[in-house]
């Protein structure tokens, strides 16, 4: 009887645990391997650390961390900022149709990725919608996807309109977690709706926002649908992300073994980059 109680939790979570072995722990391992392995007429060879002396010295890894890491400043905090703006506008400043608005923001989050990206490319092509809405103003067209700036600034406005709801429902549900007892001890004491966003909302707020950046910093790093479908990494690989570059290695030139050490060195980034938000973001203890 002991026995049966003892086994009876593992059974409920081992359909989890078995999808988590083979479609996370198991890749991850198998990432590992491929990335000291080397193709050699059609068989794995042990090749040491030969791949990543060869990532050392590649230009296009350089040039699409980037390209990653430009998407990361530049997109990541602009889009924080919208999430918690909105987030508070849906939890204290908007009284009607809540659920309505919140459903309105979220909606780009479960559209599909090939299917908005599409749409933004015959939005932004040279005849596209928005060079004409510029002409009603006189203004000069602007060749959104074949510049490089002007792509880049494209594809990080798609990731903002598709990840900021996503990012506000998350901080939204911190909001909602805090207390009104704070509030209203801090209209007592006349603070006013500034001093209580800075000095209440943000330090409640803090551990969400982070695990939020954290979330989109993993995101932004393995990027692929918007450059792949809007640029192809164009004009001359300015658009081009990490994720994009491991999708060339791997079916473009077929070599396996060198996408997989991409992807180990993603993984040591992502890790690095996390360990710094933790640290300066974090509670320090």
């Amino acid at each position: 009887m002991q026995l049966k109680k003892n086994i009876t939790p593992w059974l409920f979570i081992a359909p989890a645990l078995v999808f988590i072995v083979l479609f996370s722990i198991y890749p991850l391992i198998e990432t590992i391997f491929l990335s000291f392995m080397t193709q050699t007429r059609g068989h794995l060879v042990f090749n040491g650390i030969n791949n990543f002396k060869r990532l050392f010295s590649d230009q296009y890894f350089y040039v699409s961390l980037k390209n990653s890491l430009i998407y990361l400043i530049i997109q990541v905090p602009i889009m924080t900022l919208l999430a918690i703006l909105l987030s508070i506008a849906l939890h204290r400043g908007i009284t009607k149709l809540k659920g309505l608005y919140r459903t309105v923001f979220f909606i780009p989050f479960i559209v599909e990725s090939v299917a908005y990206s599409l749409i933004f490319v015959i939005l932004f092509q040279e005849r596209g919608v928005i060079n004409y809405l510029l002409s009603l103003f006189n203004l000069q067209p602007v060749m959104w996807l074949t510049q490089t700036w002007p792509a880049r600034i494209v594809i990080m406005l798609i990731m903002t309109w598709r990840w900021t709801g996503y990012n506000m429902i998350i901080i939204l549900a911190g909001l909602q977690g805090i207390p009104e007892d704070y509030y209203e001890a801090a209209t007592i004491d006349g603070a006013n709706a500034w001093q209580q966003f800075v000095h209440i909302t943000i330090p409640m707020l803090k551990p969400v926002i982070l695990f939020s950046t954290i979330l989109s910093t993993i995101g932004t790093l393995n990027l692929f649908t918007e450059p792949y479908l809007l640029t192809n990494g164009g004009p001359n690989n300015s658009t081009i992300s990490l994720g994009l570059y491991i999708y060339r290695q791997a079916f473009q030139s077929i070599n396996l073994t060198y996408a997989a050490t991409i992807s180990v060195a993603i993984l040591v980034i992502v890790g690095f980059l996390s360990r710094l938000q933790l640290k300066f973001g974090g509670d320090k203890k």
